[in-house]
């Protein structure tokens, strides 16, 4: 059977990445495997961030890889091709959908699905990956507006099995990793940028106290977000460091 096709189901869980990151101490699953819950009573975004997902109704899971073939200095390309494989996936259902820096899937203004990427280093390259992602699949109401939910059933008024786009979401991940295994990285990155939210276009930003209007020009190898002022001043910021004011 190819480990690609693995999946399992676990009734709830407070959170995916946690859960294999336990598995991984005590055993090394295998690479493609997936683990998805039903309900996660303490969801992970980055940072402090929580998830919201009403039980059942979304995809809520890890992927588990292996990507020993990437230095450390370029795991963000880790980020790039799964951020490619999800926007992928429901570009084939709608349009209007972007990769808001770093990794979260937006439809318009608003977030449809988030990326939860947890990287262990052996030596000078990465060991494992645990690709954690909580995606809006049937959810039809929010409790929460932050960070501005929307779900794939509220955009298409459709009703999706969860097994079926688990499968489809894993598929189009997968034609991206493969495209790193095969050393395109060059391929990843325009790709990336193509689907970058606000990407060339001039809007606020904020950073710290300070409110400026710059237009994102490009992301370095390193993740971080290379912005040009109105003043033509070149600044790079790493997660967290700045934030969009919408």
């Amino acid at each position: 059977m190819d480990p690609w096709q693995r999946v399992v189901k676990l009734d709830s869980l407070e959170s995916t990445n946690d859960y294999v990151s336990g598995l991984l101490k005590e055993k090394k699953p295998e690479e493609g495997s997936i683990y998805s819950s039903l309900f996660q009573s303490a969801g992970k975004g980055i940072g402090q961030n929580k998830w919201e997902s009403e039980k059942g109704k979304n995809l809520l899971f890890s992927l588990i890889l292996y990507p020993s073939f990437l230095p450390v200095e370029d795991q963000f390309l880790i980020s790039k091709a799964v951020s490619l494989g999800i926007a992928n996936y429901i570009q084939a259902k709608t349009n209007n959908i972007k990769i808001k820096w770093p990794n979260d899937i937006y439809y318009k203004e608003k977030k449809i699905a988030g990326i939860l990427i947890e990287n262990s280093i052996k030596g000078s390259n990465l060991n494992s990956s645990i690709i954690g992602i909580g995606f809006n699949l049937n959810q039809a109401e929010f409790e929460s507006d932050t960070p501005n939910p929307v779900s794939l059933h509220q955009i298409t008024n459709k009703t999706y099995s969860i097994d079926q786009e688990l499968v489809k979401i894993r598929t189009n991940i997968r034609f991206f990793y493969d495209k790193l295994k095969a050393g395109k990285f060059e391929e990843i990155s325009r790709e990336y940028l193509k689907c970058l939210y606000r990407f060339n276009e001039v809007h606020e930003f904020k950073t710290g106290k300070e409110i400026f209007k710059a237009q994102i020009t490009g992301i370095n190898k390193y993740g971080h977000l290379q912005l040009t002022t109105e003043s033509n001043e070149k600044r790079e910021y790493g997660f967290k460091e700045t934030e969009f004011v919408i």
